[in-house]
């Protein structure tokens, strides 16, 4: 029996249509002979696949100026595609992966991510569902921690390390390599859930390995009291949970208007149950004008667009390009911000409810 490709990335990136100048969001998996790209995450056929034996990579791509974060990949016959990633480490890890795998299938090797999987075996005697159990215990489990970072709050939650030292501590695993297998197989059955933009992440396949051994990556358990509270930028007030998502990020955007392509200034907050990013009337008011659903969303950093120039709009602007096609222009106020916002934005529309 033929053995199955295996998937190298997958996510979502934003592609250039083939005849016309049309950039769209599609599910891309990267497996180890090819490309396929899906119009949604659910669907079982790919829209399309390109055959990576024969093909080049080039990155960075300056092809269209307006568009950053952008690499080609192409093809043995010479068909040129275009991929537009959200942040610069983003574009970085798939051109990589990409790369790599170009590299194996031309030399007529299998693809070998590095990783503890191929070198540590589980003990098939492991159930998860009671290491689950033995890990929460209030007496003799995991300790749910109040931890700070990046001028935020993580409530109930512990680290990557508290979490592999409680592993060995426990006797479950022979060594911290087991203990990531391990902690990764918890991770992705949905017993762990990341919390923060380094262990999302890595869980997200920024990382060689899903789950992280570190003081800096945090993670909680889900039916546990996990909330975060972020400070304001303005003011350093602690902002309490609004609706009930925990409060991932917030701050004032121009954002462009649909109909008469105006731009105006909005206060945003960005939640993570459910992933919206809703929008406000910055002299105040409690209900939102408007939110966009971020569940399967795009965001991109742009560098230009049509009409903005009229309305004295600088060239910090990203785009977010929802489940549904539907186009939001905003602008941050430094280059810096916009990654923020980005990151933050990529993270809800991943793992957000």
């Amino acid at each position: 029996m033929e053995r199955e490709p295996m998937r190298i990335r997958e996510g979502y990136l934003v592609k250039k249509g083939s005849m016309f100048n049309t950039w769209k969001p599609m599910w891309v998996v990267l497996l180890e002979d090819g490309i396929e790209f899906y119009k949604r995450k659910a669907d079982n056929s790919p829209k399309g696949m390109i055959p990576l034996k024969g093909s080049s990579i080039h990155s960075p791509c300056q092809d269209f100026g307006k568009r950053m974060f952008v690499f080609k990949l192409t093809a043995a016959k010479q068909q040129d595609h275009f991929f537009q990633a959200a942040y610069l480490e983003e574009r970085d890890a798939w051109v990589r992966d990409i790369k790599k795998a170009i590299h194996h299938i031309d030399g007529g090797q299998r693809f070998a991510r590095k990783s503890t999987r191929k070198s540590v075996r589980l003990p098939e005697t492991i159930n998860l569902s009671a290491l689950y159990l033995s890990m929460k215990d209030p007496e003799n489990g995991i300790k749910e921690l109040k931890l700070e970072k990046d001028k935020r709050v993580f409530n109930h939650c512990f680290t990557g390390t508290c979490v592999i030292d409680w592993l060995v501590s426990s006797n479950s695993i022979r060594n911290r390599k087991e203990g990531l297998l391990l902690a990764s197989s918890l991770l992705s059955e949905g017993y762990l859930q990341p919390a923060g933009d380094t262990s999302k992440a890595a869980a997200e396949g920024l990382s060689d390995t899903p789950f992280l051994d570190l003081s800096d990556a945090y993670y909680y358990f889900p039916d546990s009291g996990f909330f975060c509270e972020g400070y304001s930028s303005d003011d350093d007030v602690v902002l309490k949970e609004e609706f009930r998502g925990t409060i991932v990020k917030q701050g004032c955007l121009l954002k462009q208007g649909h109909r008469r392509k105006n731009w105006k200034v909005r206060k945003f907050v960005l939640r993570d149950d459910p992933a919206y990013l809703h929008y406000y009337d910055p002299a105040g008011g409690e209900e939102p004008l408007g939110a966009i659903h971020l569940r399967g969303c795009v965001v991109t950093a742009v560098e230009d667009m049509p009409d903005s120039k009229k309305y004295d709009v600088d060239n910090i602007l990203f785009e977010i390009i929802t489940a549904n096609e539907v186009h939001y222009y905003l602008q941050a106020a430094s280059s810096t911000e916009r990654t923020e916002w980005i990151k933050a934005i990529q993270s809800v529309a991943r793992t957000g409810k």
